[in-house]
């Protein structure tokens, strides 16, 4: 039960500039039981010194997928965790690795897919690509000196992890009846069709958005909308757009 949930958890490593890096979180996934490794736009890979750093890991390199876009590596996943030690101006939703395990197994128990974001070495993850993220995971580092090499993230993420679905799948549970939830790609194809909605009904000034959409993603990130909520709300859109005389594009 546990390696089936597991095949459901994909880390994905944004713009990684040292390949030494890839290696390591290859083989951090893999004592913790995870195998789905997706790479957006590495400097360097495929590359020795990866597979050196895999250190018996480097299965995970063969199969890792590389993408050219954020959007592409995350658009078949349900719920996606970003990873920052920044604080951004409009704050995402916000846990720590423990409080992001317990949510890992909430989305794995209903049949839905987890992303596990970690971006560059130097910058981490652009607001545009944490705006693609339903949350963001903050480890507790010390705040004197909070650097944290991405393949020790990995772990320690991925510990929590394995730990909480040990703990859940050891036990006679109820099997659960929610809806799966909304992938990423489906998640952007709402806020497009929001977007042309409210700039329809005259809510909505593209030229002046003052941040309108930014936080109206991380409204509907924290809820994690299920397929049947994906498409009541869809259609509130598309109702909408027919009583103001417009028709969607999307």
């Amino acid at each position: 039960m546990l390696m089936q949930l597991s095949k459901n958890i994909k880390v994905v490593l944004v713009g990684t500039t040292h390949p030494g890096n890839i290696g390591a979180t290859a083989r951090a996934m893999k004592t913790m039981g995870l195998n789905q490794l997706a790479l957006v736009n590495p400097k360097i890979y495929p590359d020795a010194e990866a597979t050196a750093r895999a250190s018996g890991a480097d299965d995970l390199l063969a199969d890792a997928v590389v993408f050219d876009s954020f959007a592409e590596a995350i658009s078949d996943s349900h719920f996606v965790f970003g990873t920052s030690t920044r604080e951004r101006s409009i704050p995402w939703p916000l846990f720590d690795p423990a409080e992001s395990a317990d949510k890992v197994a909430e989305v794995l128990n209903a049949g839905s897919s987890v992303a596990l974001v970690f971006g560059r070495e130097s910058s981490g993850l652009a607001n545009e690509e944490l705006e693609l993220c339903n949350a963001m995971i903050q480890i507790p580092t010390n705040p004197d000196f909070s650097s944290l090499n991405i393949a020790s993230a990995v772990q320690i993420i991925s510990y929590e992890i394995r730990k909480t679905l040990i703990g859940k799948t050891g036990s006679d549970e109820e099997e659960t009846t929610q809806d799966s939830l909304v992938s990423n790609e489906q998640l952007q194809l709402l806020y497009s069709h929001l977007e042309e909605c409210l700039i329809d009904i005259d809510y909505f000034d593209p030229d002046k958005p003052r941040r309108l959409m930014r936080r109206l993603k991380r409204m509907i990130n924290r809820t994690g909308l299920d397929d049947n909520e994906y498409n009541i709300a869809r259609g509130i859109l598309s109702a909408a757009q027919q009583a103001a005389g417009k028709k969607s594009a999307n």
